[in-house]
């Protein structure tokens, strides 16, 4: 008689990955969260909002799982999959409320599965949401044993009058950085085409666990600083560098010139161009440091700085905002 594993799907490995997930997803539970993980869907209750508005965000790993993959560390990436999601729509000034992920496949181990998925649920207690589905699917053939695929799907949400688009944007604001903790889950394909040992040290590490470092997710210190101060802007750096991401911030066009010398560039990054990728090139894969960019009034400068700080978080001005085209002039 053949059975569905005669095909390569284990149903007996998939039913212990779901029980080793369901204590990850658990802990992520906030209020509003109505039932638990292993229904056909999640259940979120919105709560008290005069007129919210649904913001949502969905995007993936990238090729940094190849890095996962041959460090057999897998507990890390799942943080990249939430930030990548979370990060983006806290950008319009949402807060994100829950996540759903998407993990694919060639043949499915409980364990590697559980893993990923408690870097997931670390990331939602980061960002601050819960984690209330997804889907784990198995597709031998389709993808090679030992290789999996991870993305991810977050929903936030905002009062319509404190919605941030970038209308209150004027000539003359000022720029604020926040530190990155590296690359992020960004521009790996070039990374794994200049680096091919990640055994090698690194400034006493390995550098394949320094690229592993998982993305900074700005959630709790950003929602607070909205508490206090009038964030006018907010970019998330992701791929595309400064050069793409700081004018998405922008309703009408205003050009953002940026200080590339007011910001401490991390190692990583001196390695990459010691290794023949162009300074100018950098800056529009990377994040050269800087992870998240909020335009606001200059008299707001150093208390938010100093706010930040007080957070743990490092933060930089490192430029302004004038009327033009909607571009990046470094200098």
């Amino acid at each position: 008689m053949i059975t569905y594993k005669d095909s390569g799907v284990n149903i007996e490995e998939g039913y212990e990955s779901v029980k080793l997930i369901k204590d990850h997803a658990a802990k992520t539970f906030i209020p509003g969260v109505l039932n638990n993980l292993g229904s056909f869907a999640g259940m979120f209750e919105i709560g008290n909002y005069k007129n919210p508005i649904l913001v949502s965000g969905t995007d993936g790993v990238g090729t940094k799982l190849e890095l996962a993959f041959k460090s057999k560390k897998y507990d890390t990436v799942g943080i990249d999959c939430v930030a990548m999601c979370v990060n983006d729509i806290l950008c319009h000034g949402a807060k994100p409320i829950f996540f759903l992920d998407y993990i694919a496949c060639g043949k499915l181990e409980a364990n590697v599965a559980a893993d990923l998925v408690k870097g997931v649920s670390d990331g939602c207690l980061q960002g601050g949401c819960a984690l209330i589905g997804g889907e784990t699917a198995e597709m031998p053939g389709f993808y090679p044993d030992g290789e999996y695929d991870m993305a991810g799907f977050a929903v936030g949400i905002v009062e319509k009058d404190a919605v941030i688009d970038g209308s209150k944007i004027e000539d003359g604001d000022a720029l604020i950085g926040i530190a990155s903790s590296g690359p992020h889950s960004n521009g790996y394909s070039l990374i794994r085409k200049l680096i091919k040992n990640y055994d090698e040290d690194f400034n006493g590490k390995k550098i394949g666990d320094v690229l592993l470092t998982p993305t900074k997710i700005y959630v709790k210190p950003v929602l607070k600083l909205m508490e206090k101060f009038d964030i006018r802007g907010m970019a998330h750096i992701t791929g595309g560098g400064f050069y793409e991401n700081i004018p998405r911030m922008f309703k009408e066009d205003f050009t953002s010139v940026i200080d590339k010398n007011s910001f401490e560039v991390p190692e990583i990054f001196k390695h990459i161009i010691e290794l023949g990728v162009d300074e100018d090139h950098m800056f529009n894969t990377y994040n050269m440091g800087i992870g998240f960019v909020l335009c606001v009034k200059n008299e707001d400068v150093e208390g938010i700085i100093k706010e930040l700080d007080t957070m743990g978080e490092k933060a930089y001005k490192i430029g302004y905002v004038e009327k033009g085209d909607k571009k990046v002039c470094l200098k």
